[in-house]
Protein backbone atom coordinates (compact mmCIF):
# COMPACT_ATOMS: atom_id res chain seq x y z
CA UNK A 1 0.00 0.00 0.00
CA UNK A 2 1.03 3.50 -0.86
CA UNK A 3 2.59 5.35 2.14
CA UNK A 4 -0.01 7.76 3.32
CA UNK A 5 -0.27 10.00 6.56
CA UNK A 6 -1.59 7.97 9.45
CA UNK A 7 -5.03 8.35 10.66
CA UNK A 8 -4.58 7.61 14.83
CA UNK A 9 -7.88 6.43 16.30
CA UNK A 10 -8.01 7.40 19.57
CA UNK A 11 -10.04 7.18 23.10
CA UNK A 12 -10.75 10.59 23.17
CA UNK A 13 -12.35 10.27 20.01
CA UNK A 14 -14.94 7.44 20.24
CA UNK A 15 -15.64 7.83 23.95
CA UNK A 16 -15.04 4.53 24.65
CA UNK A 17 -13.38 3.80 28.55
CA UNK A 18 -12.20 0.30 27.13
CA UNK A 19 -10.61 1.25 23.77
CA UNK A 20 -7.02 -0.06 23.83
CA UNK A 21 -4.34 -0.79 21.29
CA UNK A 22 -1.69 -3.21 21.13
CA UNK A 23 0.88 -4.31 18.73
CA UNK A 24 0.74 -6.45 15.91
CA UNK A 25 -0.08 -10.27 16.21
CA UNK A 26 -0.19 -13.08 13.83
CA UNK A 27 -3.06 -14.91 15.47
CA UNK A 28 -6.57 -15.65 14.07
CA UNK A 29 -9.33 -13.47 15.39
CA UNK A 30 -11.24 -14.80 18.22
CA UNK A 31 -14.61 -16.20 18.07
CA UNK A 32 -16.17 -14.26 15.70
CA UNK A 33 -19.15 -15.96 13.78
CA UNK A 34 -19.67 -16.14 9.88
CA UNK A 35 -21.57 -13.38 9.38
CA UNK A 36 -19.05 -10.94 11.36
CA UNK A 37 -15.87 -12.40 9.34
CA UNK A 38 -17.28 -11.58 6.21
CA UNK A 39 -17.82 -7.89 7.78
CA UNK A 40 -14.33 -8.14 9.16
CA UNK A 41 -13.37 -8.10 5.00
CA UNK A 42 -15.40 -5.50 4.38
CA UNK A 43 -14.33 -3.68 7.01
CA UNK A 44 -10.41 -4.03 6.44
CA UNK A 45 -11.22 -2.87 2.45
CA UNK A 46 -12.08 0.45 4.29
CA UNK A 47 -9.11 0.76 6.74
CA UNK A 48 -6.48 3.56 5.97
CA UNK A 49 -2.90 2.20 6.33
CA UNK A 50 -3.34 -1.71 6.77
CA UNK A 51 0.03 -1.89 5.53
CA UNK A 52 1.26 0.31 8.93
CA UNK A 53 -1.87 -0.14 11.37
CA UNK A 54 -3.00 -3.23 13.20
CA UNK A 55 -5.22 -2.59 16.68
CA UNK A 56 -6.48 -5.23 18.87
CA UNK A 57 -9.91 -4.02 20.07
CA UNK A 58 -11.02 -5.18 23.40
CA UNK A 59 -14.52 -5.40 23.59
CA UNK A 60 -15.82 -4.12 20.69
CA UNK A 61 -17.70 -5.98 18.10
CA UNK A 62 -16.78 -5.89 14.43
CA UNK A 63 -19.27 -3.44 13.49
CA UNK A 64 -18.14 -1.13 16.38
CA UNK A 65 -15.06 -1.34 14.48
CA UNK A 66 -16.62 -0.03 11.39
CA UNK A 67 -17.91 3.20 13.04
CA UNK A 68 -14.59 3.95 15.49
CA UNK A 69 -13.19 4.21 12.17
CA UNK A 70 -15.68 6.97 10.85
CA UNK A 71 -16.60 8.02 13.97
CA UNK A 72 -12.42 9.05 14.74
CA UNK A 73 -12.44 11.24 11.72
CA UNK A 74 -16.41 12.47 11.97
CA UNK A 75 -17.67 12.97 15.60
CA UNK A 76 -18.50 16.69 15.46
CA UNK A 77 -22.25 17.53 16.03
CA UNK A 78 -21.61 21.02 14.62
CA UNK A 79 -21.16 19.31 11.43
CA UNK A 80 -24.08 17.08 10.86
CA UNK A 81 -26.27 20.48 11.61
CA UNK A 82 -23.92 22.49 8.48
CA UNK A 83 -21.84 20.41 6.18
CA UNK A 84 -23.15 18.08 3.81
CA UNK A 85 -21.44 14.85 3.17
CA UNK A 86 -19.70 14.91 0.18
CA UNK A 87 -20.33 13.09 -2.80
CA UNK A 88 -20.04 9.51 -3.13
CA UNK A 89 -17.89 9.43 0.18
CA UNK A 90 -19.21 7.15 3.78
CA UNK A 91 -19.97 9.29 6.26
CA UNK A 92 -22.95 9.55 9.31
CA UNK A 93 -24.18 11.59 11.34
CA UNK A 94 -21.83 11.77 13.72
CA UNK A 95 -23.32 12.31 17.30
CA UNK A 96 -25.94 9.49 16.44
CA UNK A 97 -23.29 7.38 15.59
CA UNK A 98 -20.98 7.87 18.76
CA UNK A 99 -23.98 6.77 20.64
CA UNK A 100 -24.82 4.07 18.42
CA UNK A 101 -20.40 2.92 18.92
CA UNK A 102 -21.86 2.91 22.96
CA UNK A 103 -24.65 0.52 22.76
CA UNK A 104 -23.29 -1.54 20.26
CA UNK A 105 -19.87 -2.03 21.73
CA UNK A 106 -20.57 -3.15 25.62
CA UNK A 107 -17.47 -4.45 27.27
CA UNK A 108 -18.59 -8.45 27.90
CA UNK A 109 -16.64 -10.20 25.76
CA UNK A 110 -12.79 -9.84 24.09
CA UNK A 111 -12.47 -10.07 21.09
CA UNK A 112 -9.25 -9.97 18.59
CA UNK A 113 -10.01 -8.34 15.30
CA UNK A 114 -6.24 -8.84 13.10
CA UNK A 115 -5.63 -6.46 10.28
CA UNK A 116 -3.40 -8.08 7.63
CA UNK A 117 -0.51 -6.19 7.30
CA UNK A 118 1.47 -7.70 4.47
CA UNK A 119 2.47 -5.17 1.67
CA UNK A 120 1.75 -7.95 -0.83
CA UNK A 121 -1.93 -8.77 0.12
CA UNK A 122 -3.30 -5.22 -0.25
CA UNK A 123 -6.65 -5.35 -1.58
CA UNK A 124 -6.89 -1.35 -2.22
CA UNK A 125 -6.17 1.62 -1.02
CA UNK A 126 -7.26 5.41 -0.96
CA UNK A 127 -5.47 8.90 0.07
CA UNK A 128 -7.80 10.08 2.87
CA UNK A 129 -7.04 13.90 2.21
CA UNK A 130 -8.24 13.19 -1.52
CA UNK A 131 -10.94 11.12 -0.34
CA UNK A 132 -11.96 11.48 2.53
CA UNK A 133 -14.25 15.29 2.74
CA UNK A 134 -17.35 17.27 2.59
CA UNK A 135 -19.29 20.00 1.74
CA UNK A 136 -20.29 23.24 2.49
CA UNK A 137 -23.92 23.46 1.48
CA UNK A 138 -26.34 26.40 1.19
CA UNK A 139 -27.35 27.61 5.20
CA UNK A 140 -29.93 29.55 6.54
CA UNK A 141 -28.82 33.69 6.35
CA UNK A 142 -28.78 33.83 10.06
CA UNK A 143 -26.78 30.61 10.27
CA UNK A 144 -23.81 31.95 8.51
CA UNK A 145 -21.73 33.71 10.82
CA UNK A 146 -22.07 31.29 13.52
CA UNK A 147 -20.88 28.51 11.23
CA UNK A 148 -17.61 30.32 10.02
CA UNK A 149 -17.11 31.67 13.80
CA UNK A 150 -13.85 30.58 14.57
CA UNK A 151 -14.53 28.55 17.48
CA UNK A 152 -16.85 26.22 15.21
CA UNK A 153 -14.36 25.94 12.26
CA UNK A 154 -12.05 24.71 14.84
CA UNK A 155 -14.38 22.14 15.91
CA UNK A 156 -14.91 20.74 12.25
CA UNK A 157 -11.64 20.95 11.05
CA UNK A 158 -10.63 18.91 13.91
CA UNK A 159 -12.94 16.27 11.90
CA UNK A 160 -9.88 15.85 9.58
CA UNK A 161 -11.76 15.92 6.42
CA UNK A 162 -9.55 16.89 3.33
CA UNK A 163 -10.61 17.99 0.32
CA UNK A 164 -13.78 20.39 0.71
CA UNK A 165 -16.77 20.90 -2.01
CA UNK A 166 -18.43 24.25 -2.35
CA UNK A 167 -22.46 22.96 -2.98
CA UNK A 168 -24.77 25.27 -5.24
CA UNK A 169 -27.92 24.94 -4.27
CA UNK A 170 -29.66 27.94 -5.76
CA UNK A 171 -31.13 25.94 -8.73
CA UNK A 172 -32.69 23.32 -6.15
CA UNK A 173 -34.95 25.88 -6.09
CA UNK A 174 -35.40 27.37 -9.84
CA UNK A 175 -33.27 30.31 -8.86
CA UNK A 176 -30.50 33.03 -9.86
CA UNK A 177 -27.09 32.59 -8.58
CA UNK A 178 -26.03 36.06 -7.02
CA UNK A 179 -22.44 34.84 -6.34
CA UNK A 180 -20.93 38.29 -6.53
CA UNK A 181 -23.95 41.36 -4.94
CA UNK A 182 -22.55 43.48 -7.02
CA UNK A 183 -22.58 43.20 -10.80
CA UNK A 184 -24.38 44.42 -13.47
CA UNK A 185 -27.72 43.83 -15.34
CA UNK A 186 -28.28 42.89 -18.87
CA UNK A 187 -31.22 45.73 -19.44
CA UNK A 188 -29.73 49.39 -18.31
CA UNK A 189 -32.77 49.78 -16.02
CA UNK A 190 -31.62 47.51 -13.92
CA UNK A 191 -33.21 44.19 -14.35
CA UNK A 192 -32.77 41.04 -16.76
CA UNK A 193 -29.53 38.66 -16.89
CA UNK A 194 -27.28 39.42 -14.22
CA UNK A 195 -23.47 38.80 -14.64
CA UNK A 196 -21.48 38.84 -11.31
CA UNK A 197 -18.45 41.87 -10.60
CA UNK A 198 -15.04 39.83 -11.65
CA UNK A 199 -13.01 42.20 -10.49
CA UNK A 200 -11.98 41.26 -6.57
CA UNK A 201 -12.73 44.56 -4.42
CA UNK A 202 -14.66 43.64 -1.14
CA UNK A 203 -14.87 40.70 0.41
CA UNK A 204 -17.59 38.80 -0.74
CA UNK A 205 -19.18 37.51 2.94
CA UNK A 206 -23.14 36.65 1.56
CA UNK A 207 -24.51 35.32 -2.04
CA UNK A 208 -27.89 34.56 -2.47
CA UNK A 209 -30.82 33.35 -5.20
CA UNK A 210 -33.07 35.36 -6.79
CA UNK A 211 -36.32 33.21 -8.34
CA UNK A 212 -37.14 33.01 -11.84
CA UNK A 213 -40.78 34.82 -12.27
CA UNK A 214 -41.10 32.73 -15.81
CA UNK A 215 -41.07 29.48 -13.93
CA UNK A 216 -42.63 26.65 -15.40
CA UNK A 217 -42.50 23.91 -12.23
CA UNK A 218 -44.86 23.95 -9.51
CA UNK A 219 -42.60 21.44 -7.84
CA UNK A 220 -39.47 19.03 -8.36
CA UNK A 221 -36.55 18.00 -6.86
CA UNK A 222 -35.66 20.75 -5.19
CA UNK A 223 -38.61 23.03 -4.90
CA UNK A 224 -41.06 21.03 -2.80
CA UNK A 225 -42.76 23.75 -0.70
CA UNK A 226 -41.99 27.40 -2.22
CA UNK A 227 -42.60 28.82 -5.31
CA UNK A 228 -45.49 28.34 -7.99
CA UNK A 229 -45.68 27.55 -12.01
CA UNK A 230 -47.14 30.74 -14.05
CA UNK A 231 -48.36 28.14 -16.50
CA UNK A 232 -51.82 27.80 -14.02
CA UNK A 233 -51.73 30.67 -11.57
CA UNK A 234 -54.74 32.63 -12.69
CA UNK A 235 -52.71 35.43 -14.25
CA UNK A 236 -52.44 35.97 -17.36
CA UNK A 237 -49.83 39.06 -16.91
CA UNK A 238 -47.11 36.47 -16.20
CA UNK A 239 -45.76 33.73 -18.40
CA UNK A 240 -43.36 30.83 -18.57
CA UNK A 241 -40.85 31.06 -20.79
CA UNK A 242 -38.16 28.68 -21.90
CA UNK A 243 -34.18 28.47 -22.01
CA UNK A 244 -32.86 30.90 -24.83
CA UNK A 245 -30.29 29.03 -24.39
CA UNK A 246 -31.29 26.30 -25.83
CA UNK A 247 -32.51 27.85 -28.89
CA UNK A 248 -30.32 27.76 -32.50
CA UNK A 249 -28.77 31.43 -32.16
CA UNK A 250 -26.68 29.98 -29.19
CA UNK A 251 -26.52 26.11 -29.46
CA UNK A 252 -26.22 26.37 -33.29
CA UNK A 253 -28.38 23.28 -34.11
CA UNK A 254 -31.89 23.74 -35.14
CA UNK A 255 -34.97 24.17 -32.69
CA UNK A 256 -36.26 20.95 -33.23
CA UNK A 257 -33.31 18.93 -31.99
CA UNK A 258 -34.24 20.65 -28.66
CA UNK A 259 -37.71 20.21 -28.20
CA UNK A 260 -38.93 22.64 -25.48
CA UNK A 261 -42.55 20.78 -23.35
CA UNK A 262 -44.55 21.68 -20.96
CA UNK A 263 -46.68 18.79 -18.23
CA UNK A 264 -50.00 19.34 -16.99
CA UNK A 265 -50.49 17.07 -14.43
CA UNK A 266 -54.60 16.50 -14.32
CA UNK A 267 -53.89 14.53 -10.45
CA UNK A 268 -56.01 11.57 -11.59
CA UNK A 269 -57.29 9.95 -14.85
CA UNK A 270 -59.77 12.14 -16.85
CA UNK A 271 -61.30 11.96 -19.68
CA UNK A 272 -59.45 14.77 -21.61
CA UNK A 273 -60.70 16.35 -25.73
CA UNK A 274 -59.21 19.87 -25.79
CA UNK A 275 -56.84 22.17 -24.35
CA UNK A 276 -56.87 26.25 -24.60
CA UNK A 277 -53.38 27.60 -24.35
CA UNK A 278 -52.71 31.36 -24.06
CA UNK A 279 -49.99 31.66 -25.75
CA UNK A 280 -47.08 34.55 -24.84
CA UNK A 281 -44.44 35.82 -27.16
CA UNK A 282 -42.51 34.07 -28.54
CA UNK A 283 -45.30 31.90 -29.67
CA UNK A 284 -45.22 28.15 -31.17
CA UNK A 285 -45.34 27.86 -34.87
CA UNK A 286 -44.95 24.13 -34.89
CA UNK A 287 -46.18 21.93 -31.61
CA UNK A 288 -48.41 19.03 -30.42
CA UNK A 289 -50.34 17.62 -28.24
CA UNK A 290 -49.76 14.30 -26.39
CA UNK A 291 -51.17 12.13 -23.83
CA UNK A 292 -49.25 9.26 -21.54
CA UNK A 293 -49.97 5.59 -21.66
CA UNK A 294 -48.09 3.26 -19.36
CA UNK A 295 -47.57 1.68 -16.39
CA UNK A 296 -44.95 4.13 -14.80
CA UNK A 297 -45.11 7.72 -13.79
CA UNK A 298 -44.69 9.92 -16.78
CA UNK A 299 -42.49 12.26 -14.61
CA UNK A 300 -40.81 9.78 -12.24
CA UNK A 301 -40.99 6.36 -14.49
CA UNK A 302 -39.77 7.92 -17.89
CA UNK A 303 -39.40 4.74 -19.39
CA UNK A 304 -42.23 2.91 -18.45
CA UNK A 305 -44.72 4.48 -21.03
CA UNK A 306 -44.81 6.57 -23.71
CA UNK A 307 -46.62 9.64 -25.13
CA UNK A 308 -48.78 9.42 -27.99
CA UNK A 309 -50.53 12.04 -30.03
CA UNK A 310 -53.90 13.52 -29.97
CA UNK A 311 -55.82 12.39 -32.97
CA UNK A 312 -56.11 16.35 -33.88
CA UNK A 313 -52.85 17.44 -31.93
CA UNK A 314 -50.76 18.53 -34.32
CA UNK A 315 -50.20 22.52 -34.92
CA UNK A 316 -48.10 23.33 -37.84
CA UNK A 317 -49.13 27.05 -38.40
CA UNK A 318 -49.61 28.23 -35.20
CA UNK A 319 -50.37 32.42 -34.58
CA UNK A 320 -49.93 33.22 -31.08
CA UNK A 321 -53.18 34.36 -29.15
CA UNK A 322 -55.18 31.70 -27.32
CA UNK A 323 -57.18 29.15 -29.20
CA UNK A 324 -59.22 26.14 -27.91
CA UNK A 325 -58.19 23.23 -29.64
CA UNK A 326 -60.16 20.28 -30.19
CA UNK A 327 -58.11 17.39 -29.85
CA UNK A 328 -60.05 13.89 -30.16
CA UNK A 329 -63.95 13.73 -31.00
CA UNK A 330 -63.55 11.03 -28.59
CA UNK A 331 -62.72 11.92 -25.06
CA UNK A 332 -58.88 10.10 -24.17
CA UNK A 333 -58.84 8.87 -20.24
CA UNK A 334 -55.16 10.25 -18.96
CA UNK A 335 -53.04 11.74 -16.18
CA UNK A 336 -50.55 13.59 -17.85
CA UNK A 337 -50.88 16.04 -20.80
CA UNK A 338 -47.69 17.32 -22.76
CA UNK A 339 -47.25 20.07 -25.11
CA UNK A 340 -43.86 19.57 -27.38
CA UNK A 341 -43.16 22.79 -29.28
CA UNK A 342 -40.50 22.50 -32.30
CA UNK A 343 -40.92 25.91 -34.09
CA UNK A 344 -40.69 29.29 -32.58
CA UNK A 345 -42.62 32.50 -33.67
CA UNK A 346 -39.06 34.27 -32.74
CA UNK A 347 -41.16 37.19 -31.63
CA UNK A 348 -40.33 39.29 -28.38
CA UNK A 349 -41.79 39.30 -25.42
CA UNK A 350 -42.90 42.06 -22.95
CA UNK A 351 -38.75 42.62 -21.97
CA UNK A 352 -38.58 43.82 -25.56
CA UNK A 353 -36.04 43.75 -28.85
CA UNK A 354 -33.21 45.48 -26.85
CA UNK A 355 -31.86 42.03 -26.04
CA UNK A 356 -32.40 38.95 -28.78
CA UNK A 357 -32.75 36.62 -25.10
CA UNK A 358 -35.94 38.23 -25.14
CA UNK A 359 -36.99 36.85 -28.62
CA UNK A 360 -36.25 33.12 -28.69
CA UNK A 361 -37.90 30.17 -27.32
CA UNK A 362 -41.63 29.83 -25.63
CA UNK A 363 -43.83 31.08 -23.84
CA UNK A 364 -46.88 30.28 -22.68
CA UNK A 365 -49.48 32.93 -20.01
CA UNK A 366 -51.76 30.87 -18.73
CA UNK A 367 -52.96 26.56 -20.08
CA UNK A 368 -56.34 24.84 -19.77
CA UNK A 369 -57.30 21.68 -20.12
CA UNK A 370 -60.67 19.49 -19.98
CA UNK A 371 -63.83 18.68 -22.52
CA UNK A 372 -65.02 20.82 -25.09
CA UNK A 373 -68.82 19.83 -26.44
CA UNK A 374 -70.34 19.63 -29.93
CA UNK A 375 -71.16 23.08 -29.57
CA UNK A 376 -67.69 24.70 -28.70
CA UNK A 377 -68.10 25.53 -24.64
CA UNK A 378 -64.96 24.17 -22.93
CA UNK A 379 -64.91 23.04 -19.87
CA UNK A 380 -61.32 23.43 -17.32
CA UNK A 381 -59.80 20.64 -14.86
CA UNK A 382 -57.49 22.18 -13.87
CA UNK A 383 -56.76 24.17 -10.49
CA UNK A 384 -55.30 27.40 -11.55
CA UNK A 385 -53.39 29.64 -8.38
CA UNK A 386 -50.67 31.14 -7.61
CA UNK A 387 -49.38 28.64 -4.76
CA UNK A 388 -48.49 25.08 -4.45
CA UNK A 389 -52.25 24.02 -4.17
CA UNK A 390 -52.79 24.59 -8.56
CA UNK A 391 -52.80 21.58 -10.65
CA UNK A 392 -48.99 20.09 -10.56
CA UNK A 393 -47.45 21.57 -14.24
CA UNK A 394 -43.54 20.92 -15.05
CA UNK A 395 -41.25 22.06 -17.78
CA UNK A 396 -38.21 21.42 -19.54
CA UNK A 397 -36.68 25.05 -19.10
CA UNK A 398 -36.53 27.87 -17.54
CA UNK A 399 -35.53 31.51 -18.64
CA UNK A 400 -33.25 33.12 -16.11
CA UNK A 401 -34.33 36.38 -16.58
CA UNK A 402 -35.12 38.09 -13.15
CA UNK A 403 -35.26 41.40 -11.53
CA UNK A 404 -33.97 42.82 -7.64
CA UNK A 405 -37.28 42.39 -6.43
CA UNK A 406 -37.39 38.93 -7.03
CA UNK A 407 -34.05 38.17 -4.37
CA UNK A 408 -35.65 35.40 -1.82
CA UNK A 409 -34.17 36.00 1.29
CA UNK A 410 -36.25 34.27 5.02
CA UNK A 411 -33.38 34.09 7.33
CA UNK A 412 -34.43 30.92 9.08
CA UNK A 413 -34.82 29.02 6.19
CA UNK A 414 -32.69 26.60 3.57
CA UNK A 415 -34.37 27.00 0.82
CA UNK A 416 -34.01 30.70 0.84
CA UNK A 417 -31.03 31.13 2.71
CA UNK A 418 -27.30 32.39 2.22
CA UNK A 419 -24.64 30.42 -0.31
CA UNK A 420 -21.68 31.76 1.79
CA UNK A 421 -19.49 33.57 -0.28
CA UNK A 422 -16.46 32.52 -1.93
CA UNK A 423 -14.02 34.98 -0.21
CA UNK A 424 -15.50 33.44 3.13
CA UNK A 425 -15.11 30.20 2.12
CA UNK A 426 -11.64 30.44 1.27
CA UNK A 427 -10.53 32.53 3.78
CA UNK A 428 -12.27 30.99 6.64
CA UNK A 429 -9.70 27.90 7.04
CA UNK A 430 -12.42 25.33 5.63
CA UNK A 431 -10.51 24.15 2.87
CA UNK A 432 -7.31 24.18 4.89
CA UNK A 433 -5.35 25.45 1.86
CA UNK A 434 -6.41 22.30 -0.33
CA UNK A 435 -8.08 22.87 -4.26
CA UNK A 436 -11.54 22.83 -3.26
CA UNK A 437 -14.80 21.33 -6.12
CA UNK A 438 -16.75 24.78 -7.06
CA UNK A 439 -19.97 24.58 -8.99
CA UNK A 440 -20.69 27.15 -11.63
CA UNK A 441 -24.94 28.03 -11.91
CA UNK A 442 -25.75 26.60 -15.77
CA UNK A 443 -29.19 25.29 -15.71
CA UNK A 444 -30.69 28.73 -14.80
CA UNK A 445 -27.48 30.95 -15.06
CA UNK A 446 -25.61 32.19 -18.23
CA UNK A 447 -22.25 31.54 -19.40
CA UNK A 448 -21.34 35.00 -19.06
CA UNK A 449 -22.16 34.86 -15.48
CA UNK A 450 -19.56 31.74 -14.84
CA UNK A 451 -16.61 33.15 -16.98
CA UNK A 452 -16.78 36.02 -14.16
CA UNK A 453 -17.03 33.66 -11.55
CA UNK A 454 -14.26 31.58 -12.23
CA UNK A 455 -12.04 35.06 -13.53
CA UNK A 456 -12.97 35.92 -9.87
CA UNK A 457 -11.15 33.25 -8.14
CA UNK A 458 -8.78 32.70 -10.60
CA UNK A 459 -8.07 36.59 -9.58
CA UNK A 460 -8.10 35.81 -6.01
CA UNK A 461 -5.42 32.96 -6.24
CA UNK A 462 -8.20 30.60 -4.62
CA UNK A 463 -7.34 26.89 -5.90
CA UNK A 464 -9.81 25.27 -7.86
CA UNK A 465 -10.00 20.77 -8.19
CA UNK A 466 -12.71 20.44 -10.71
CA UNK A 467 -15.74 22.49 -11.75
CA UNK A 468 -19.06 21.32 -11.85
CA UNK A 469 -21.50 22.43 -14.39
CA UNK A 470 -24.87 23.07 -13.09
CA UNK A 471 -26.66 21.17 -10.06
CA UNK A 472 -29.27 18.07 -10.36
CA UNK A 473 -30.51 18.66 -14.10
CA UNK A 474 -32.28 14.97 -13.75
CA UNK A 475 -34.15 16.14 -10.41
CA UNK A 476 -35.05 19.32 -12.83
CA UNK A 477 -36.52 17.04 -15.22
CA UNK A 478 -34.07 18.26 -17.63
CA UNK A 479 -33.27 15.94 -21.04
CA UNK A 480 -29.85 15.34 -21.67
CA UNK A 481 -29.59 16.29 -24.67
CA UNK A 482 -30.36 19.93 -23.14
CA UNK A 483 -28.13 19.67 -20.56
CA UNK A 484 -25.42 18.58 -23.19
CA UNK A 485 -26.12 21.26 -25.28
CA UNK A 486 -25.81 24.00 -22.06
CA UNK A 487 -22.36 21.94 -21.36
CA UNK A 488 -20.81 22.40 -24.12
CA UNK A 489 -21.66 26.16 -24.31
CA UNK A 490 -20.15 26.67 -20.60
CA UNK A 491 -17.31 24.69 -21.80
CA UNK A 492 -16.48 26.48 -24.38
CA UNK A 493 -16.58 29.82 -22.30
CA UNK A 494 -14.85 28.88 -19.16
CA UNK A 495 -11.96 26.97 -21.29
CA UNK A 496 -11.00 30.53 -22.58
CA UNK A 497 -10.78 31.69 -19.34
CA UNK A 498 -8.20 29.05 -17.97
CA UNK A 499 -7.72 25.95 -20.95
CA UNK A 500 -6.72 23.41 -17.96
CA UNK A 501 -9.97 23.49 -15.74
CA UNK A 502 -10.99 20.44 -15.35
CA UNK A 503 -14.95 20.81 -15.95
CA UNK A 504 -17.53 17.99 -15.11
CA UNK A 505 -21.02 16.41 -14.02
CA UNK A 506 -23.90 15.96 -14.42
CA UNK A 507 -24.11 16.09 -11.01
CA UNK A 508 -27.21 13.71 -10.43
CA UNK A 509 -29.46 13.31 -7.95
CA UNK A 510 -29.02 11.12 -5.18
CA UNK A 511 -29.21 7.67 -6.98
CA UNK A 512 -28.16 3.26 -6.87
CA UNK A 513 -29.51 2.73 -10.61
CA UNK A 514 -29.07 4.29 -14.10
CA UNK A 515 -31.41 7.22 -14.59
CA UNK A 516 -33.92 6.56 -16.79
CA UNK A 517 -35.47 9.16 -19.29
CA UNK A 518 -38.40 9.12 -22.11
CA UNK A 519 -36.99 7.70 -24.85
CA UNK A 520 -35.27 9.24 -28.13
CA UNK A 521 -36.04 8.29 -31.42
CA UNK A 522 -33.82 5.41 -31.08
CA UNK A 523 -35.15 3.79 -27.85
CA UNK A 524 -32.48 4.88 -25.75
CA UNK A 525 -33.74 5.61 -22.10
CA UNK A 526 -30.39 5.60 -19.97
CA UNK A 527 -29.70 10.17 -18.99
CA UNK A 528 -26.58 9.72 -19.32
CA UNK A 529 -25.80 6.93 -21.68
CA UNK A 530 -27.66 10.05 -24.03
CA UNK A 531 -25.32 12.70 -22.51
CA UNK A 532 -22.66 10.91 -23.13
CA UNK A 533 -23.40 10.58 -26.85
CA UNK A 534 -24.47 14.36 -27.32
CA UNK A 535 -20.90 14.94 -25.92
CA UNK A 536 -19.30 12.45 -28.73
CA UNK A 537 -21.40 13.65 -31.66
CA UNK A 538 -19.79 17.11 -31.57
CA UNK A 539 -16.44 15.44 -30.99
CA UNK A 540 -16.27 17.27 -27.31
CA UNK A 541 -16.15 14.13 -24.97
CA UNK A 542 -12.88 16.19 -23.85
CA UNK A 543 -14.47 18.68 -22.32
CA UNK A 544 -15.56 16.12 -19.41
CA UNK A 545 -12.99 15.39 -17.15
CA UNK A 546 -14.93 13.70 -14.41
CA UNK A 547 -18.46 12.42 -13.73
CA UNK A 548 -20.25 13.15 -10.41
CA UNK A 549 -23.56 12.33 -8.61
CA UNK A 550 -24.91 12.76 -5.28
CA UNK A 551 -25.08 9.39 -3.24
CA UNK A 552 -26.43 9.18 0.57
CA UNK A 553 -25.62 6.17 2.57
CA UNK A 554 -27.54 7.12 5.73
CA UNK A 555 -31.36 7.61 6.29
CA UNK A 556 -30.99 10.69 7.86
CA UNK A 557 -29.55 10.52 11.32
CA UNK A 558 -31.56 7.21 11.80
CA UNK A 559 -28.86 5.05 9.92
CA UNK A 560 -29.72 1.32 10.13
CA UNK A 561 -25.97 -0.79 10.43
CA UNK A 562 -27.87 -2.32 7.39
CA UNK A 563 -27.02 0.82 4.85
CA UNK A 564 -23.17 1.25 6.07
CA UNK A 565 -22.34 -2.54 5.57
CA UNK A 566 -23.84 -2.47 2.48
CA UNK A 567 -21.67 0.43 1.58
CA UNK A 568 -18.25 -1.53 -0.40
CA UNK A 569 -21.23 -3.65 -2.78
CA UNK A 570 -23.45 -0.92 -3.51
CA UNK A 571 -20.96 1.53 -4.55
CA UNK A 572 -19.38 -0.70 -7.04
CA UNK A 573 -22.97 -1.54 -8.59
CA UNK A 574 -23.39 2.34 -8.88
CA UNK A 575 -19.94 2.35 -10.76
CA UNK A 576 -20.70 -0.79 -12.93
CA UNK A 577 -23.87 1.10 -13.41
CA UNK A 578 -22.37 3.70 -15.30
CA UNK A 579 -19.12 2.31 -16.09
Amino acid sequence: MAAEADIPISRSDVGLQNYQTTTPTMTKPLSLGENDQSKVGEIAELLPHPARTSSTLVGIRPEGLLMILIASRFERAHIANYVRPSRMFLCACSHIVVSIIIVSAPAIVAQTVQVDSTPSHVLNSFSPPSALGSTVDRVPSNATDVFFRPDQLKEILSAGWGTISYRQNTELFVQAWHWNPKGTWSDPSGKGYFTGNSSPTEMIRHSYGYSLRHRGFTRNGGTEFDGFSRLNDGDEATYWKSNPYLTKPFTGEDDSLHPQWIVIDLDKKQDVNAIRIAWAEPYARTFQVQYWVGDGDAMDDQAKGEWKGFVSGVVTNGKGGTPALLLDASPINTKYVRVLMTQSSNTCDNHGSSDRRNCVGYGIKEVYVGMMDANGNFKDVLHHSPDQHQSLTYCSSVDPWHEPSDLYVAPDRMESGDQPGFDLFYTSGITRGLPAVIPVAMLYGTPEDSVAQLTYLEKRGYPISYVEMGEEPDGQYMLPEDYGALYLQWATALHRVDPKLKLGGPVFEGVTEDIKVWPDAQGKTSWFGRFLDYLKAHGRLSDLAFMSFEHYPYDGCETPWKNLYEEPQLLTHIMQVWF
